[in-house]
């Protein structure tokens, strides 16, 4: 990694970084905030990891060490921009006002996604790697013919980044000059192969290509990935079509629950990485620049241990659906062979639910 090519604000020991083209405009307020958000995320992450090991859920796809990189951009979301996720976005979600154990539904099964995506202004999960970078550009392109003034942004991951659809996506936007972010969280790991074996070149640099900038930020500094982000979505207010931002961070954790990671690295390269942690980087500069005291965190932490253990008993009370729910919601008006599959679902007698 080429670090002067990385927008910084806070070093990993919490001290403040100086950058030509960005600088800070959070106080300290909204700092503790980001730190409390990232807090809370990262314990609703691991209840919900507990929780999968246990049975309660099929699948989880863990977030430790990328919690900069998604609070910093969610909080950097005005109300009228929408957001297209992948399966790992829970802090972006959380930003949203998504309440958590909506983020657990689909993977307890009893939800097709999760929660109403225009309430929140944000998409349901997308398993298919790059798919909904084309949905954002799309929703960008109709912006665009609305005449107003909002963005749409797109998530993925390095991985996804070696889709076709992303490439299509980047040529879309590019030639409309789309109001849309991408916004690339380079966790290093494709599953199981490292993004070096992907590309050749530092990620941000592929929008070059394509005709927009690209910027790369270390996405393990909540600050710098807020004013970057910010800076990016303001552009494509303003009609100055799309940015790629890359987000430079690492994944500490399984890919989901279904991975082992020690099969593929080290844990000397992940004890260097935890020294890197996001949290304790934030941590680190409210006590460094603003003297906060053990008492403010532990507050914190109390608070996100409640909402932990509130979230694993709403989800154990969460009842059994009617499996016809499959076919709610399927199109937007009633379809005969929607009705026939509920009809011949309930004639086999897989109903449960009679309500």
């Amino acid at each position: 990694m080429n670090e002067s090519e990385l927008v910084q604000l806070v070093s990993p020991e919490g001290e403040r970084v100086r950058h030509p083209d960005y600088e800070s405009s959070l106080g300290v307020d909204e700092i503790f905030g980001f730190y409390r958000d990232m807090t809370i995320i990262r314990r609703i992450c691991n209840e919900a990891t507990s929780l999968q090991r246990q049975g309660e859920l099929a699948l989880w796809a863990p977030v430790q060490g990328q919690e900069a990189a998604q609070i910093g951009c969610g909080r950097a979301m005005t109300e009228k921009d929408f957001g297209f996720p992948t399966y790992r976005e829970h802090g972006i979600a959380w930003c949203r006002g998504v309440p958590p154990l909506n983020m657990l539904r689909l993977f307890r099964g009893v939800s097709q996604g999760g929660w109403d995506p225009q309430h929140y202004r944000f998409s349901t999960p997308t398993i298919v790697l790059g798919d909904q970078t084309l949905t954002a550009v799309g929703y960008a392109m109709g912006i665009q013919k609305d005449g107003t003034d909002e963005a749409s942004v797109a998530f993925f991951g390095d991985g996804a980044s070696s889709q076709g659809d992303v490439s299509e996506a980047f040529v879309w936007a590019a030639s409309f000059d789309a109001p849309v972010v991408f916004f690339l969280q380079n966790n290093q790991w494709a599953i199981s192969e490292p993004s070096t074996l992907q590309t050749k070149i530092p990620l941000y640099r592929r929008a070059e290509g394509f005709g927009f900038p690209g910027i790369r930020v270390d996405g393990n500094d909540v600050l710098a990935v807020y004013e970057v982000t910010k800076r990016a979505l303001e552009n494509a207010h303003e009609g100055g079509g799309p940015t790629l931002v890359e987000a430079f961070t690492y994944r500490m954790s399984p890919h989901t629950t279904s991975d082992d990671p020690t099969r593929y690295r080290t844990d000397a390269e992940v004890e260097v990485w935890k020294h890197r942690d996001p949290i304790e980087r934030t941590k680190a500069l409210l006590v460094r620049e603003y003297k906060y005291k053990n008492s403010h965190f532990e507050e914190v932490r109390e608070e996100a241990e409640a909402i932990a253990l509130k979230l694993r008993d709403d989800l154990l009370s969460l009842p059994d659906p009617d499996p016809t729910f499959i076919f709610d919601n399927a199109y937007a008006a009633p379809h005969p062979l929607i009705d026939d599959g509920r009809r011949d679902m309930i004639e086999l007698g897989v109903s449960s639910v009679t309500s």
